[in-house]
């Protein structure tokens, strides 16, 4: 009995767990879902800047390095 218990106790928290979380969360509202949206576009593009410099800076020291022939 007790190695049942082992097996379906941790199962019954983790539902128990689930079920917790699930009714916690809410849909965002518009003003929410605004932010958020911005933010991320925001995230997104610095680190697309970020990729492009540092791409720009290192193919010219990678052609010095490496060399052109």
């Amino acid at each position: 009995m007790e190695a049942m218990d082992s097996v379906f106790y941790p199962l019954r928290e983790f539902a128990k767990d689930s079920v917790r979380l699930v009714k916690k969360c809410h849909k965002p509202d518009q003003k929410e879902f605004t932010n958020l949206a911005f933010r991320t576009t925001i995230g997104f593009v610095v680190m697309g800047f970020v990729g492009f410099f540092v791409k720009l800076i290192f193919i010219p020291i990678n052609n010095i390095i490496v060399g052109s022939g």
